[in-house]
């Protein structure tokens, strides 16, 4: 008969903390008309989800930490501009749950290039999760250049979008 050692017991123990690990939340499921684009107005703080030409819903946000112009260099704590597509999602989000946005493309690459900096990336739609409700309390504009919206909100965006639609993000 075999008995279990401490190694076996750390092991079983670790595993069973692991399990116990952040389960992403329960996604909604969205039945409507599909969302063509995404249109962002940084200076109005409004997003608007389209079909064609119907804004299916629309939502106030925040932005990064320096919400003026377009996104350069990483750690500018600016939002760009411009056209951009959603290429990713995250249902583990350290922000409850986040949706890319295909910054940087070429442009934004080349940019960066000339001056031998990086022009950052990870630009997200995403809601605040408990690091964010503590940050959006002292201050609108807390992201490293993300659009952020409620925890609820995020989840019908999470559900509404599809890759490839693209984001319109304006001044």
């Amino acid at each position: 008969m075999l008995r279990p050692n401490r190694r076996h017991f750390s092991l079983t123990m670790l595993a069973a903390l692991a399990a116990c690990g952040t389960q992403p939340p329960v996604l909604k499921r969205y039945l409507g008309p599909p969302v063509t684009q995404v249109v962002v107005q940084k200076e109005r703080r409004r997003m608007y989800l389209l079909s064609g030409q119907t804004v299916l819903k629309s939502y106030d946000f925040g932005l990064g930490n320096e919400p003026i112009g377009h996104k350069q260099f990483e750690g500018d704590g600016k939002t760009p501009e411009g056209l951009y597509y959603i290429d990713r999602f995250n249902p583990r989000s350290r922000y409850h749950l986040s949706v890319g946005i295909s910054y940087p493309n070429e442009r934004d690459r080349a940019f960066a290039e000339q001056f031998g900096l990086d022009p950052g990336g990870d630009i997200m739609i995403h809601g605040r999760g408990p690091e964010g409700k503590r940050l959006v309390r002292q201050k609108r504009d807390w992201t490293a250049g993300c659009i952020t919206v409620s925890d609820d909100e995020v989840e019908d965006i999470f559900a509404m979008l599809r890759l490839g639609v693209p984001v319109m993000i304006y001044p």
